[in-house]
């Protein structure tokens, strides 16, 4: 399987790790033959370290492992892109990306808002598995869905009254809540936000489909509703 690749002189080729739901480019490190293969037959990326001259399990003493979604390969075959799903943080640093700093701006402030979600998102869950004293997160998902739901409600409604009234930052603050809201939905279902960026990127790419589908199914069974119509297609 890695035979087809270009591994430089010294036996290692560069891989481009990057966030499976954000985008968001974590780091570069370097594979040789072994680490790429070990990478794929333990879904964890697998490093080989030029300074130390070792192999390295990232994550192995932090913890902050990084779970293998899809491995890509440039049209030269000598650069790898990794997408992972990233546990705490891939930077030494503590900073989630090593890409933190900008030769214009110094070090980026603001997270992009993908990043924002996940870590909120990972808030949580954290308090789900280990609940804290005095959290309102940890409150909620006691109470139960029906409390949830309550909440989701409430926030839904205070959301149309300020759209209603045309309070745009009442409009962003209660948008907010809601959204906060939704995750812990999701969370005491123990759904994944991946399994939530999953489904609108299916829909996404299923859109020519769908609408090739549709067209086919208007044209055959005319008195019949096509199944795709049951999800709106957004990217048009």
């Amino acid at each position: 399987m890695t035979e087809k690749f270009k591994f430089d002189d010294k036996g290692l080729i560069p891989a481009i790790i990057q966030d499976v739901e954000s985008d968001e480019v974590l780091m570069l490190a370097y594979m040789n033959k072994e680490s790429l293969e070990k990478t794929i037959e333990t879904g964890k990326t697998n490093f080989w370290s030029r300074s130390r001259d070792k192999f390295w399990l990232k994550g192995e003493t932090s913890g902050h492992y990084q779970f293998v979604k899809e491995i890509y390969y440039d049209c030269d075959y000598d650069t790898l892109l990794i997408k992972v799903d990233q546990k705490g943080v891939a930077c030494h640093t503590g900073e989630r990306s090593c890409f933190y700093r900008s030769l214009s701006e110094g070090k980026l402030e603001l997270p992009d808002s993908a990043k924002i979600i996940k870590e909120l998102a990972e808030v949580i869950r954290e308090r789900k598995v280990n609940p804290k004293n005095g959290s309102y997160t940890s409150h909620l998902l006691k109470e139960g869905q029906d409390k949830i739901i309550q909440k989701i409600i409430e926030e839904a409604g205070e959301l149309l009254i300020e759209a209603k009234n045309k309070h745009q930052e009442r409009i962003v603050s209660e948008m907010a809540d809601l959204w906060y809201h939704c995750l812990v939905l999701l969370t005491y279902h123990d759904i994944e936000l991946s399994d939530l960026f999953k489904e609108l990127t299916n829909r996404r790419r299923n859109r020519k489909k769908g609408e090739k589908a549709e067209h086919q199914n208007n044209s055959n069974h005319k008195d019949e509703k096509s199944e795709s119509a049951n999800h709106p297609i957004w990217w048009e």
